[in-house]
């Protein structure tokens, strides 16, 4: 998944402002940080105020479920 792609999905996550929409914002997170690495993942948490919107801060691990 590109940055830009993941950047779109997010943000339809964040317009909605659920908390059901924070698992699919962590589930997108988790592939960004395993494809582009966290760095990427902080930049996309700060730009869209994650930490505000669903309580998720820069520098959180994020994981893919098993």
């Amino acid at each position: 998944m590109t940055l830009e792609n993941a950047r779109e999905l997010l943000s339809v996550q964040a317009s909605m402002g659920c908390g059901c929409n924070r698992n699919g914002a962590r589930l997108t997170l988790a592939e960004i940080q395993q494809e582009h690495g966290r760095a990427a993942v902080d930049g996309l948490v700060r730009e869209l105020d994650f930490d505000n919107l669903f309580g998720l801060k820069p520098g959180t691990v994020f994981k893919k479920p098993v």
